[in-house]
């Protein structure tokens, strides 16, 4: 669970540079790149499990059985990011949970099975269980779903339309809203496709709702409440010395690993190398960036001072919050998940 403690850092609003409109294109999209790396970097046995992978694992451990019930709408997209591998992987978790249900439901409906409850009799024929109750099973309804895999969906306000359509051909499961998507005013379109009954909307905020300033928050919150059924924040920093320590090792491990997972832009884009290690903007940005947004980040507490007063009601709503590991020694991954209760109507 998260910490209570309160930082001794103030939360400071300041700029990034991959947020400026003069930093080049080209080197912002190695910039994100970078940034894709630390979501799904895997250093065992330092590290067994990626971020974006504990992110998956937060949602399911966190969400419960109503995890199967969410369409999970990415609003701050960007490039992709950490989803594609958050949905393989959240995906694969709940495949994993059904097929084990299903095993122990098997064995246990073997062993209590009799020719009075038994869906048939001994010669075949359909037992009066069978006949007096023909209706569908919950249980293995529920199954199917977790089987047929929960959906995913990118959106930006800046769509990145052709890295999205590269991810989504490598999955049935991840889909992309090519126009632009503002999270403090969703088209209705969007939230109605994904809501009806058994079927629930959840914002994803992966590395992004730092960026925001406390009266776009507050927007971005109020249209959560109004128009979703629960939202996640997800931020690989925080405001601490730690934090701050993970951000330079960081910068490090772009030196070391780049060889191997710029690899694929050797070809379309070979300035990749040139701007990290002959004129390193790439480490730095990452660096200064990485700093900026660790002072720029929320507690808890200061999340749920601003989902209080956003101007919508929030009866009815519930936060839970933790922090782990996804760096070894110091970098923690900090999360904040909130969700409507059953049968709360705003």
């Amino acid at each position: 669970m998260a910490s209570n403690k309160k930082p001794w850092i103030p939360r400071l609003h300041l700029f990034e540079i991959d947020d400026q409109p003069w930093f080049p294109p080209f080197l912002r999209r190695h910039v994100q790149t970078g940034l894709t790396h630390a979501w799904l970097l895997r250093l065992p046995p330092l590290l067994s499990s990626s971020a974006a992978a504990q992110v998956a694992e937060t949602l399911r451990r966190t969400l419960g059985a109503d995890a199967t019930r969410y369409t999970y709408v990415d609003f701050c997209a960007g490039a992709g990011g950490p989803t594609p591998e958050i949905e393989r992987a959240l995906n694969r978790r709940l495949r994993d949970d059904a097929s084990s249900t299903s095993t122990t439901k098997s064995k246990s409906d073997s062993k209590s099975a009799d020719p009075i409850t038994s869906s048939a009799t001994a010669n075949g024929a359909p037992s009066y269980a069978a006949v007096a109750d023909p209706g569908r099973d919950p249980a293995r309804e529920r199954q199917e779903e977790e089987k047929e895999g929960v959906r995913f969906v990118l959106t930006d306000l800046h769509p990145h339309a052709a890295e999205w359509e590269a991810a989504c051909k490598k999955s049935d499961h991840l889909s992309y809203i090519a126009e632009p998507v503002d999270a403090s005013d969703a088209p209705a379109g969007l939230i109605s496709r994904h809501t009806g009954p058994g079927k629930k909307v959840f914002r994803l905020y992966n590395l992004a709702f730092h960026h925001f300033d406390d009266g776009l928050a507050r927007a971005m919150l109020k249209n959560t409440v109004e128009t979703s059924d629960g939202f996640g924040i997800f931020e690989l920093q925080e405001r601490s010395i730690n934090s701050f320590i993970t951000c330079f090792l960081f910068g490090l491990f772009i030196l070391l690993i780049a060889p191997f997972y710029y690899f694929p832009y050797y070809f379309t884009s070979p300035s990749a190398l040139f701007f990290i290690y002959v004129m390193p903007i790439v480490p730095f940005v990452l660096v200064f960036d990485g700093l900026i947004s660790s002072l720029r980040t929320r507690t808890p507490d200061e999340v749920k001072v601003l989902f209080r007063t956003c101007g919508a009601d929030a009866t009815g709503w519930e936060m839970r919050s933790g922090r782990q590991q996804f760096l070894w020694p110091c970098g923690y991954m900090s999360w904040i998940i909130c969700t409507k209760k059953e049968g709360i109507d705003q």
